[in-house]
């Protein structure tokens, strides 16, 4: 959801009038609002959902320096008149997966300004279906580093994917602890798309958790299958079932996975493309790195360090990051964009 809080953060000026914020991984400013630079913005769409979600606001100059102008009047009509059924459609026809997203019109010291909000894909990748002008083409990806939306490289992909692969071994393990804890002979399987339970003599039903919440269970009292909302039927009785065992994954030689400290990711970068250590620290900072695990992690002392941050998100002082090597293309990608 849109909060004001962040989007007044986010236009949050200097004493000279510029702006404090520059486009990074989650921010794209634009000038005006214009129907037909659709497929430029659908293009950071797929990019932000892709990446971590982002923001897109219109209304603001980013060269030579960034500052607010506000949309023109037709532009913020325009805006207004955006159909997001349609919006929604031209998404789904151009791009795989689903793209969530929102839009609003907000008014800031005398300026309007025309927001999109979108979130990061559940499933990713993001893949264009279609070419769409000189703008996206079929078959890309589109990934957002630092202040641009361009084609995904190697290693942003390969984590994508690496991630979905993790995803579905969890669900799969998930599954397979909750047969477990209730035995293969008593555990029966919902098949939504068949609308069938299957397993003889099951005692015990297994279902998703998005599932659940959408089941109607009927102990007493009429059913009709032509009235009400739809609804699952069992003959017997429904028993409750104790929590199921959580499995936790425990990181594994932490250090083989981001071998690198932070003064040997900065001495690389600046071997490898001259960038200072001061660009670097800045980079790391704007756009988050130290909390992405795709590229860097904290290397806590003790475990209750570790602990305290999982609940309460916090890291201790003096606390150091680690870092992937995938870390050092992606730091200079950044600052080339930015170039």
């Amino acid at each position: 959801m849109i909060s004001v809080d962040v989007i007044k953060d986010l236009l949050r000026t200097r004493e000279d009038g510029t702006l404090f914020h520059r486009e990074s991984q989650t921010l794209e400013f634009k000038e005006s609002y214009n129907l037909k630079g659709l497929a430029e913005y659908f293009r950071d769409f797929a990019a932000f959902a892709n990446n971590k979600g982002g923001y897109l606001i219109f209304g603001v100059k980013d060269r030579p320096k960034r500052e607010l102008i506000g949309l023109s009047e037709k532009s913020r009509v325009q805006l207004e008149k955006t159909d997001p059924e349609k919006i929604t459609g031209f998404l789904l026809e151009d791009f795989s997966g689903n793209i969530t997203w929102e839009h609003q019109v907000m008014d800031i010291d005398g300026l309007s300004f025309g927001i999109f909000y979108v979130e990061e894909a559940e499933i990713k990748p993001i893949i264009c279906k279609k070419d769409e002008s000189d703008t996206i083409r079929n078959g890309e990806i589109y990934f957002r580093y630092g202040g641009r939306t361009q084609k995904i490289q190697y290693s942003e992909l390969e984590a994508i994917i690496n991630h979905r692969i993790e995803k579905q071994n969890a669900q799969w393990l998930d599954l397979v602890t909750k047969i477990g804890k209730s035995g293969p002979q008593n555990a029966a399987i919902v098949d939504v798309e068949k609308g069938i339970i299957e397993k003889n003599d099951s005692q015990i039903l297994v279902v998703g958790d998005d599932l659940i919440s959408k089941i109607k269970w009927i102990r007493e009292g009429s059913f009709s299958e032509k009235q009400g909302a739809p609804t699952l039927k069992l003959i017997g009785e429904v028993q409750p079932v104790d929590k199921v065992e959580v499995v936790k994954k425990e990181r594994v030689n932490r250090l083989k996975e981001y071998p690198l400290s932070a003064k040997e990711l900065a001495d690389q970068i600046k071997a490898k493309a001259g960038i200072t250590q001061n660009n670097v620290w800045r980079i790391i900072d704007e756009n988050k790195i130290k909390k992405d695990p795709d590229y860097a992690c904290y290397n806590f002392r003790n475990k209750r360090q570790e602990e305290e941050y999982e609940q309460s998100g916090k890291v201790a002082n003096g606390t150091p990051s680690i870092y992937k090597v995938a870390a050092i293309d992606y730091i200079i990608q950044i600052f080339n964009n930015e170039h």
